[in-house]
């Protein structure tokens, strides 16, 4: 068993989402949102984040940990807040001894949903159904729970190729 940490990196918000992983099967064990408070400056806001990831891998002991990569938008002031809060995602468990993969969107959403077309509410709808009884305060934390649920497929897949037994 590998317990497996998902972040959705944010400035504003940053989703968390924890599962323990069994090769192909995933149970659901914790999962919430850090929250930094807008009105102050950035970079209180990203040790803030840094602290609370800390405290976070701390308490649950995860194996590995993995990250949404970043996408550009039309905002080049968001993008470059949202690098911020990505930088300490990666730097925080890389810090902690752990494994740090990346997962583009379409990959996640391929891997929860099957297709990299899929809407934010299908991705949400599969992730309650992968993780029954999971309580998903917001959709970043959901976001991070397509994350780390994608994470385990693509580590349990790899795993069985490096093992010589590939799946259908």
């Amino acid at each position: 068993m590998a317990r497996l940490l998902g972040i959705d990196p944010g400035l504003r918000f940053t989703g968390w989402g924890m599962v323990d992983a069994i090769g192909n099967r995933i149970s659901y064990v914790a999962s919430g949102v850090i929250a930094t408070d807008s009105a102050l400056s950035v970079p209180t806001r990203l040790a803030y984040l840094h602290q609370q990831l800390e405290q976070l891998i701390a308490r649950y002991s995860p194996a590995e940990a993995a990250i949404e990569e970043t996408y550009v938008n039309r905002n080049g002031t968001a993008t470059l807040k949202l690098g911020y809060a990505r930088g300490v995602a990666l730097l925080v468990p890389a810090q902690c001894g752990l494994e740090v993969a990346e997962y583009g969107a379409k990959t996640i959403k391929r891997a929860v949903v099957g297709t990299g077309a899929a809407t934010k509410e299908q991705v949400s709808i599969m992730v309650q159904r992968l993780l029954p009884g999971a309580k998903i305060p917001r959709a970043d934390a959901s976001d991070a729970l397509a994350v780390v649920i994608c994470h385990a497929h693509h580590r349990a897949t790899h795993r069985s190729i490096a093992c010589g037994v590939i799946m259908a």
